[in-house]
């Protein structure tokens, strides 16, 4: 697997992106302001992450995503150490992501990536999503908050 930055004059692997975060609208909104990484196995895009910087010395890591049929392989992990690499190189200090509550791998995922919890905004995705979002059974209310240092 190969993972590199999208180039600018590249479309963005909509399909991807809206499998980890519902609204384009959201989306949009940060694509424009930070820099998207695409993971491919033999010129297919498998994967995808967002950096989006937040803070002086501080970066966000959003929208992880890996195709259906590839998660439970360990990409997640490659694209999430990679971020935290990255970010390390461009010289944050501190690297934040959030998921949901009902986000159950993922949060077990950052974790076993050194992210620990800092946070909980309280009913996020009933204030920012018009739609309510159903995963494990569970309704997704609430952004769990996680960090780490660099």
């Amino acid at each position: 697997m190969e993972i590199r930055k999208l180039k600018t004059n590249k479309e963005a692997p909509w399909q991807l992106l809206l499998l980890a975060d519902p609204s384009k609208t959201i989306v949009k909104e940060y694509l424009k302001r930070g820099e998207c990484y695409v993971a491919e196995i033999e010129e297919q895009i498998i994967g995808v992450y967002v950096l989006l910087p937040t803070r002086p010395e501080t970066v966000e890591l959003v929208n992880i995503a890996v195709v259906e049929q590839k998660q439970g392989k360990g990409f997640g992990k490659q694209l999430v150490i990679h971020a935290v690499q990255n970010a390390k190189v461009k010289g944050y200090k501190t690297i934040e992501l959030g998921t949901g509550n009902s986000s159950i791998g993922q949060l077990v995922l950052y974790q076993k990536c050194g992210f620990r919890i800092n946070g909980i905004d309280r009913d996020f995705f009933v204030t920012h999503y018009a739609e309510e979002i159903y995963e494990n059974g569970i309704q997704c209310r609430d952004m769990i908050r996680l960090s780490q240092n660099l």
